[in-house]
């Protein structure tokens, strides 16, 4: 009978052990921080801030630590886990997050900001900073939200149509240059073919789901389940009456929205009317 391998004693949880290994491989190696930016190449508070836990980096770095570590993609993979880990959103989220990743597909009504699958780092900073979050659970946060973005990238993602309040590209970012990024991004968005954007103008005038940003989740046993949100808080809606009520609203919304080809159009002309950067 093969001996029974005794625990080590790390982390279980995915952020906490990605730190965890960091810090051991270079210890393990002997090394100062200051001689891991010499031999990969970035500054060395970096890679402070993410033995920290601070933050988690970029897969670029990640893979450059892969390849000086000679770990052969542990850490991506250990990276991977924790820019995915649902616990580092926070409670009322998490058991949202565990079923957006198991959607096979998912559509979504956006009041005043776009989606989170949809935003930009510079886009979810600004956000994020406005409910008075800062310095790391602030990076912890922007990094969470970015993570996500990787259920629709890849080989087969899911179906994702998005119909944006028109008030979503009039309402700009204090950043100029962050906000013609976004405006820019969604323009990109718009035109993968597993992504239907849609822009929903003032002149529809009111509607029933006017005041409520809701994301429909389709599961893999065929359930549709609601996740709706404030500024104050997400509920997540699973009873089927209630769902098919956001769903019939929904529907009626979508049909007086802009067509996908005069929505990017319409979100073209915004960014050609965004400021830009004052020259210096």
């Amino acid at each position: 009978m093969p001996q029974r391998r005794a625990i080590t004693g790390r982390s279980q949880e995915p952020r906490a052990r990605f730190a965890e290994e960091l810090r051991l491989l270079r210890q393990g190696r002997g090394v100062s921080l200051r001689g891991v930016a010499e031999a990969v190449g970035w500054d060395a508070s970096q890679f402070g801030k993410m033995e920290n836990g601070h933050t988690l980096g970029g897969p670029e770095i990640v893979e450059a630590l892969d390849q000086y570590y000679g770990t052969t993609g542990m850490l991506l993979t250990l990276w991977e886990l924790a820019v995915a880990d649902p616990t580092q959103f926070r409670e009322q989220y998490r058991r949202y997050m565990i079923l957006e990743a198991e959607a096979i597909s998912l559509w979504h009504y956006a009041v005043s900001a776009p989606p989170g699958l949809l935003q930009t780092a510079g886009y979810a900073r600004e956000a994020l900073a406005v409910g008075w979050l800062k310095g790391p659970e602030l990076e912890q946060q922007v990094e969470a939200r970015l993570g996500r973005r990787q259920l629709l990238d890849g080989g087969a993602p899911p179906p994702f149509r998005v119909i944006l309040s028109e008030a979503v590209l009039r309402t700009s970012l204090r950043d100029v240059g962050a906000w013609r990024e976004q405006l820019a991004h969604l323009v990109e968005m718009a035109e993968r073919p597993s992504i239907t954007l849609q822009v929903l103008p003032f002149r529809v005038g009111p509607h029933g789901l006017m005041n409520t940003a809701v994301m429909f989740l389709r599961l893999p046993n065929g359930r549709v389940v609601a996740y709706t949100e404030n500024d104050l808080r997400g509920e997540l809606v699973e009873e089927n009456a209630s769902v098919e009520l956001l769903q019939r609203r929904y529907d009626a919304m979508r049909d007086s929205a802009l067509s996908p080809a005069e929505s990017r159009d319409f979100i073209l002309r915004t960014l050609e009317e965004a400021p830009c950067e004052p020259s210096i």
